[in-house]
């Protein structure tokens, strides 16, 4: 069975937006991507850290959904990485209420000595010396490794995240991060100038207007589904990104046209994840939904057209 490992934060998060509020729940890019790529078959683990005031419940849910826990460090006494954010009408922006870093300002990942040999690696947002070092760690090169950033890093660490774009082969990004990254408005002209920095894949994520993948010339987009209700966006794209990267690991396939389908398989996973606050409706979520929905997804971009 193929090996995907994840890198990125395991966390609380406290969440506002027009149709309600959340005090401390389960949030951390890793947690999102873990959950979202437990629908695969595949063997994945998490790298991450926590303080002990995390529950052990946390931690249950995760390994019952066959992620190997044993990348995450519990530091006794101290306190969990914590995010606070308010969503304003239109979901699409928010302002950041609080961020405490705790334990993650010390955060050295150790890669355990079995997922050294990962099939695929997802470095989820985290600083890019840390995402360089989970890279170190790795005995045999990965079939394949995808980053996600923001645009955080590129203000404060710029030269660093440059340096690890070097060695991956898929960057997931959203439209306004592209265009920093790239000093481009189009997207296009983002996507080929970002390429020239290593990745041979860029995907640039566009929330409720879908994603685009671009390598070399070549472009996919994908829409998103239309939706009756959107509750919560946190945690969206990191559902994307694990499951791109799940279906990828799955498939041992990283040509283009897999890509394509990895995609579709990345939004439809995270149009379920918006459906409710944090990870409430990952963790319940079913096969038989997530098979429903795709088959949406298709009906959505299949026509017949005569040229």
């Amino acid at each position: 069975m193929n090996k995907l490992l994840i890198v990125g934060t395991v966390a609380f998060d406290a969440i506002e937006t027009p149709f309600g509020k959340t005090d401390k729940i389960l949030g951390g890019a890793a947690t999102y991507i873990g959950l979202s790529a437990s629908f695969f078959n595949l063997q994945s683990a998490i790298v991450s850290i926590v303080g002990d005031d995390f529950p052990q419940e946390h931690l249950d849910l995760l390994t019952s959904k066959n992620i190997d826990i044993s990348g995450i460090e519990i530091v006794k006494g101290g306190k969990t990485f914590f995010w606070s954010g308010l969503y304003h009408n239109d979901l699409n922006s928010r302002d950041t209420l609080v961020t405490e870093l705790n334990v993650l300002a010390d955060f050295q990942p150790k890669v355990p000595q079995n997922y050294k040999d990962a099939d695929v690696v997802m470095l989820g947002n985290l600083h890019p010396l840390v995402q360089s070092s989970v890279l170190d760690q790795m005995e045999k090169k990965p079939k394949l490794v995808v980053l996600d950033t923001m645009n955080f890093w590129m203000d404060c660490a710029l030269p660093e995240l440059l340096d690890v774009i070097k060695r991956v082969d898929v960057i997931t990004i959203n439209d306004e991060e592209a265009r920093q990254l790239s000093g481009e408005y189009s997207l296009v002209k983002a996507a080929n100038k970002i390429q020239e920095l290593g990745p041979k894949y860029v995907v640039i994520k566009k929330g409720e207007h879908g994603a685009l993948l671009f390598h070399n010339r070549e472009v996919f987009f994908a829409p998103a589904l239309p939706l009756e209700d959107v509750f919560d966006p946190t945690g969206a794209g990191d559902t994307f990104a694990g499951g791109f990267s799940g279906f990828i690991a799955q498939s041992e396939n990283i040509s283009f046209g897999n890509m394509k389908n990895a995609i579709i398989y990345g939004s439809n996973l995270a149009s379920f994840c918006v459906e409710k606050f944090g990870t409430e409706r990952m963790e319940t979520l079913s096969k038989a939904e997530v098979a429903i929905r795709l088959q949406q997804f298709k009906s959505l971009t299949q026509f017949d057209i005569e040229i």
